[in-house]
């Protein structure tokens, strides 16, 4: 018998790391100017129009789902499930916009997630009041907080500001409830976390590779996002969405 229970313990601890393996993978994209690139700042942080929507209609092709995170629990009930963000809040992701109205059909819905720093609406080249508003209203584009001013959060004393105040600023804009975080850079810790945590749901890493459920603490607190450049190639996108 003891031989037996042996031989079962240990076909279940061969098992146990595939069932792990085998659960289900989730990418969540991050995008920062969706335009030509004009010789300012990092020619890396831009995705030309036309390559966003090749790699939203390859999204709507192969039968992706795009996601925000008011919907994170339909991940395991719709078929491929994706989030596309954008982070910075600036004024021509307009053009991302657009193009998800274009290839909406009665069978594909692409929605996103505009991660907006509260301090620079309205702002040159930043996305204003009305833009969110009809943004919020157009049922395509979720509005969430990247901070009030855009710091590294684990070097900040009193990190109110940034976390409630940005999320207040932004609800009375939109109207929406704003439960997920973009931390600026990508930077957190246990701290930050803990202060996130009293506001939001979701915080957002830029930790490379997609979101797979294991039962850390926190772990909605330490999203990892994939991002998508400038020098990405339809093929490396490819790559990036297939994570079976």
């Amino acid at each position: 018998m003891k031989k037996m229970f042996l031989l079962t313990l240990s076909l279940l601890l061969l098992v146990l790391p595939n069932d792990v393996s085998a659960k289900q993978k989730v990418p969540i994209l991050v995008y920062h100017s969706i335009d030509e690139f004009n010789g300012i700042g990092s020619q890396e942080l831009y995705v030309t129009p036309k390559n966003f929507e090749k790699q939203m209609a390859y999204l709507r092709d192969h039968g992706y789902t795009l996601l925000t995170f008011e919907r994170w629990q339909d991940i395991n009930s719709v078929s491929k499930p994706i989030f596309i963000t954008f982070d910075d809040g600036y004024k021509n992701n307009l053009h991302a916009f657009s193009i998800l109205q274009k290839l909406t059909n009665e069978n594909f819905r692409p929605m996103g997630t505009f991660f907006v720093i509260s301090d620079f609406i309205g702002r040159a080249n930043r996305l204003t009041k009305s833009d969110l508003k009809m943004l919020a209203n157009s049922g395509l584009i979720s509005i969430q907080s990247h901070t009030a001013t855009h710091p590294d959060l684990t070097k900040v004393e009193n990190l109110t500001y940034e976390l409630k105040e940005s999320k207040v600023k932004i609800q009375q804009i939109t109207g929406k409830p704003v439960i997920a975080l973009a931390y600026p850079f990508g930077n957190t810790n246990e701290h930050v976390v803990a202060e996130t945590k009293k506001y939001y749901q979701y915080g957002l890493t830029t930790t490379p590779g997609p979101f797979s459920l294991t039962g850390f603490k926190n772990e909605f607190y330490y999203l990892p996002r994939i991002y998508i450049k400038y020098s990405t190639t339809l093929e490396e996108f490819e790559k990036v969405v297939k994570v079976d």
